[in-house]
């Protein structure tokens, strides 16, 4: 960043424009913004005079002010900010840093928990859904075993026919109409 002419004429045009500003006077012009002691560093300090009367300057609380209240638009002009442009003496206009309402690790411990939660939640009603569906089976299984006592069974899941090993069972293939009973 070279600090030549041109940016001194910058300087006291942005200077001369908030001294404007502030005391709705438009008396303030370019060669009333004084600049002294300029240094290599670009380090200086300025005078404001007043235009009706050339040797009076302008008291250094208007001055502040005129700077404050339009310390924006002077760091714009330089594409600068509050970090690089810095008046001695004018508090800087940096907002504070903005501090959320909910600390962060609060949100995180928060997030963590639901989702913990939610994973226990998950699991009894996946407990409870397979449960009832076993006992739904078993139930299905005891109520088929006991209509097929007599006459079906379920071996592997297939239903199959039982034997009634007490009553005998009659091959229909083997007996004839009149052998009905036959003896062994």
């Amino acid at each position: 960043y070279a600090w030549d002419a041109n940016e001194e004429y910058l300087f006291k045009a942005m200077v001369a424009f908030a001294m404007r500003r502030y005391s709705s006077k438009s008396t303030t012009q370019i060669s009333n913004v004084l600049l002294c002691n300029v240094t290599d560093r670009v380090s200086f300090w300025f005078v404001v005079t007043d235009s009706s009367k050339n040797v009076t300057t302008v008291p250094g609380s208007e001055v502040e002010a005129a700077i404050r209240m339009n310390r924006n638009r002077i760091n714009s002009a330089f594409l600068l900010s509050d970090k690089t442009l810095q008046f001695l003496k004018i508090t800087s206009t940096l907002s504070p840093p903005v501090e959320p309402t909910t600390p962060v690790w609060l949100i995180v411990f928060g997030v963590v928990l639901c989702l913990i939660v939610a994973a226990i939640v998950f699991l009894v009603v996946a407990g409870i859904q397979k449960r009832k569906k076993k006992t739904k089976e078993s139930t299905e299984r005891e109520n088929l075993e006991e209509k097929s006592e007599v006459t079906v069974t379920i071996e592997n899941g297939i239903p199959c026919e039982v034997l009634d090993l007490k009553a005998g069972h009659v091959n229909g293939v083997f007996a004839a109409d009149d052998e009905r009973f036959t003896s062994l």
